[in-house]
């Protein structure tokens, strides 16, 4: 077999292979992708020229195929693209593909994984695996004489004449001993499936097509539906409920862009800074970080991502600065801003059925994107009490509620059903609806469960309360909420007691000849006595009722202000907060419970036993605990405290 040339590769390579074989990337792996890549663009060039009318005759199927050997330790990947000659080989393979090897040692010497993405070295990131590396190839050009180069990793190689009678090139791997795990047919599925499976060309090992094949992100919107897009969530993300909505990005001017952003159903645990977004190059799948191309806020989506205009081959850091990049990201917000308007505007069904997990990316993006903010502003929107039924139809305001009709928002008054819907507003109409009664005032519910009989109370008394009840609310959002509506303020249901929930009640303040005190300073030392925690503040009010049986006997209350400090120390101290030591105890002096015990221990002075003075304490401390248990306030040592006291509570009471 006559041979073509043999010498050494040029311009001082043999700096170069060195930083291949150690470092070029971080992964070995990546080779199979690089080399699968380089074969599927040769297979793109040689459609190219024969549409071009350069190639004679048809061309074969497209097709990659894979070989291993494990008894002779080698990997093959064959494709029937254009092929090379013995020039295209000294050009391309002998002079490494550019025009200045010292520079690229020089530049990535001491950061190869800056390579990332230069698929156009792929061909020698082979010598990370292999210990000697084979081309044997044919040019599609007419006359041209196939040729087989080799090199053993250093900077010799040896080109001659081939008997390859087929268009296309075959690169065989003699793999290093540590590296014969990809002489694996399993371990080659597996890295195709990774890195490979959605390149535009069938990939075939053992007579099998490996790869999926299919990227649905290059497809038209128009020609898919929505089982289209949710059979390829599926197999992106198998064994996860499948999404709320998604977004298809498909862009060409200033810069490619195609992919597809799925919202997900959120779980409490979400980590806003941990990307689950594929990133794709040329349906070459590259990385599943997009820290720096996607917003945080946006974080949490799935999906694809396919650009070959994002610059892989620069750090971190600069890639964040990168213009391109920058442009990319405001396009991507902009997309999700527009797909959430036109959701609300067409769809609002579904916009309100997904608002418990699309709401979270919305407020956090409002809070972290100005532009963001400004488009989705008018569509947050809040689950509140309001119903229409307590004013009179002609004073009834627009509250738009999820109904079981067409209309996903309709005029909640009228709906003869609303009793039995979760009506919705914007933070607008509520500061409208209510500016009469509580002008500038919100009052939220932040925990239904624990914050019930606080939003009862209102309800009963025709005040709207507004749920600010999603894991990003307290710490983040009302803080962010009170800088964009600075003359409004926000108060927690059980931060205090509305004037309008509590009655005066004159009899209260009547003194008591016999001890020189009134109603409510006998009540408040009582509790004062029976507790005693000084750190404790012991108020007595008069709740407004028809049924003082039906309102709570007594309420723990935790003053905004001094509440907000104790989560946002907790925050910064990254723990759960203690509930706090330092809070009201409000006792409703028209609850018949109350009167009862005062009663109780009015015969305990009379009597002077001792067994009615401990059943007064025991009485004062249980309705403490009942209060505190509805902030489930009670730790361990609490509840034991709890169980002990109220088994006495029932002793002393079935006693004859």
């Amino acid at each position: 077999m006559a041979v073509l040339e043999k010498g050494n590769i040029t311009i001082h390579t043999e700096n170069i292979f060195p930083i291949i074989k150690k470092s070029l990337y971080t992964d070995h792996e990546i080779f199979l992708r690089e080399l699968i890549s380089n074969s599927v663009d040769a297979i793109s060039k040689l459609k190219m020229a024969s549409l071009a009318g350069e190639v004679k005759g048809d061309i074969a199927e497209p097709q990659v195929k894979i070989a291993v050997d494990k008894t002779n330790k080698t990997i093959s990947v064959s494709d029937n693209g254009i092929g090379m000659t013995a020039d295209e080989i000294k050009k391309y393979i002998n002079q490494v593909a550019f025009s200045s090897a010292e520079d690229f040692i020089k530049k990535y010497e001491k950061n190869a994984n800056e390579l990332i993405g230069h698929f156009g070295l792929g061909f020698y990131s082979a010598f990370m695996v292999a210990q000697k590396v084979e081309i044997d190839t044919l040019s599609y050009q007419e006359g041209a004489t196939a040729v087989h180069w080799s090199c053993d990793g250093s900077p010799e190689f040896e080109l001659v004449e081939s008997d390859r009678t087929t268009v296309g090139t075959t690169i065989t791997l003699t793999l290093q001993d540590e590296e014969l795990e990809y002489a694996e047919p399993q371990r080659v599925r597996q890295l195709v499936k990774t890195y490979c499976d959605f390149m535009p060309v069938k990939i075939v090992l053992d007579n099998e097509q490996i790869n999926k094949q299919d990227a649905l992100w290059k497809k038209s919107p128009q020609e898919l539906t929505d089982e289209d897009y949710l059979e390829f969530y599926r197999y992106l993300y198998p064994f996860q409920e499948d999404p709320l909505l998604w977004v298809h990005l498909n862009t060409d001017y200033p810069f490619l862009l195609n992919g597809i952003l799925y919202f997900p159903k959120l779980k409490p645990d979400v980590d806003f800074s941990k990307g689950q977004i594929q990133l794709f190059c040329n349906q070459v799948f590259v990385s599943k970080h997009c820290e720096e191309i996607i917003p945080e806020f946006l974080m949490p989506l799935q999906g694809v991502i396919d650009s070959p205009d994002i610059p892989l081959n620069v750090s971190r850091s600069a890639l964040t600065n990168d213009r391109t990049v920058r442009r990319i990201a405001d396009f991507i917000t902009k997309k999700i801003g527009n797909r959430l308007k036109s959701l609300y505007n067409e769809d609002r069904k579904k916009y309100i059925s997904s608002w418990s997990d699309v709401g979270t990316f919305v407020k956090y993006g409002a809070i972290r994107d100005e532009k963001f903010k400004k488009q989705v502003e008018d569509l947050i929107i809040y689950r509140t009490t309001y119903q229409a039924d307590t004013v009179t139809k002609e004073e009834a305001p627009k509250v738009e509620v999820q109904s079981a009709g067409d209309d996903a928002w309709s005029d909640i008054s009228d709906n003869q059903d609303s009793a039995s819907i979760e009506p919705y507003t914007t933070l607008n109409e509520y500061l409208e609806r209510n500016k009469e009664k509580q002008e500038n005032r919100v009052i939220y519910c932040s925990d239904p469960s624990t914050q019930n009989t606080y939003v009862e109370l209102y309800k009963n008394q025709g005040l709207e309360v507004l749920f600010l009840d999603s894991f990003i609310d307290a710490n983040y959002f009302i803080p962010f909420l009170e800088r964009e509506y600075s003359e409004v303020k926000f108060a927690r249901v059980d931060s205090e007691l509305d004037e309008t929930l509590v009655e005066e009640d004159k009899a209260q303040e009547i003194v008591d000849p016999t001890t020189n005190k009134t109603r409510n300073e006998i009540i408040k030392e009582l509790f004062e006595k029976a507790i005693n925690k000084p750190r404790v503040n012991i108020k007595t009010q008069a709740i407004k009722s028809e049924d003082p049986q039906g309102t709570p006997p007594a309420m723990v209350l935790l003053p905004e202000a001094m509440r907000r400090m104790q989560e946002m120390a907790a925050l910064m101290q990254e723990k759960t907060m203690a509930f706090p030591e330092d809070h009201i105890l409000m006792i409703n002096t028209s609850h018949p419970l109350i009167q009862n015990l005062l009663d109780l221990n009015k015969s305990t002075i009379i009597q002077s036993g001792d067994e009615s003075n401990s059943m007064v304490n025991l009485m004062c401390n249980h309705i403490y605990d009942l209060a505190l248990m509805s902030q489930k306030a009670f730790d361990a040592e609490g509840m034991k405290s709890f169980v002990q006291r109220s088994n006495q509570v029932l002793t002393n009471l079935t006693k004859k």
